[in-house]
Parts: structure tokens; C-alpha cells; sequence
């Protein structure tokens, strides 16, 4: 989902700086959007970075960048049908 609105982020491939957000124009590839964003480690990253960037919420040229896969729209319920160990489990509760 977006750091600033929540919606989920459609993204296939990489992340061009230029990305920004279809809901509400945000910048997708910022650090506050990146799998290794951590407020309170060094530069707020996980990744060994020897500049840090000043604005977390703005595009950036971060070589590290990897969208949050926690943000990304699950593209699962276009798959098909459920596979039978889904199916199964699903069974269990009564759904």
C-alpha cells in the first residue's frame, strides 16, 4: 500500500523514479515505499548506504530500492481457482 493514502501499489517490474502513486500522486519509488526502510537504523535503512537520503517521503536514485513486497496488490484471487490444499483448508472452517 502507499506510505501516504494506504491503497494498494500496482507495480510490474522495476520501480521508475518517475512512479508515483494512481490514487494520490505520491512518489512510489521513495524510501518510506522500500523494503529496506527502517526509521532509527543508520540513515533509516536497512542496507549498508554511505549517503543518506534527506527526504524519506520523495523520489530518490537509491540503488538499493526494492519495493515492500508487504505493499504490493495481491494479484492471487486472478489467478484461477484455488488450488486443492486451499480448498482442503478452506473445508475446515466450513467456508
Amino acid at each position: 500500500m502507499c506510505w501516504k493514502c494506504g491503497k494498494a501499489i500496482i507495480a510490474e517490474g522495476p520501480v521508475g523514479r518517475s512512479a508515483a502513486c494512481d490514487s494520490c500522486g505520491a512518489d512510489t519509488r521513495s524510501c518510506k515505499n522500500c523494503r529496506f526502510y527502517s526509521p532509527g537504523s543508520w540513515h533509516d535503512c536497512l542496507e549498508r548506504v554511505e549517503d543518506g537520503v534527506r527526504d524519506k517521503e520523495r523520489a530518490n536514485f537509491c540503488d538499493h530500492f526494492q519495493l515492500n513486497p508487504s505493499f504490493k496488490k495481491d494479484h492471487s484471487a486472478n489467478a484461477g481457482p484455488a488450488s486443492p490444499g486451499r480448498a482442503a483448508f478452506d473445508g475446515l472452517f466450513g467456508n
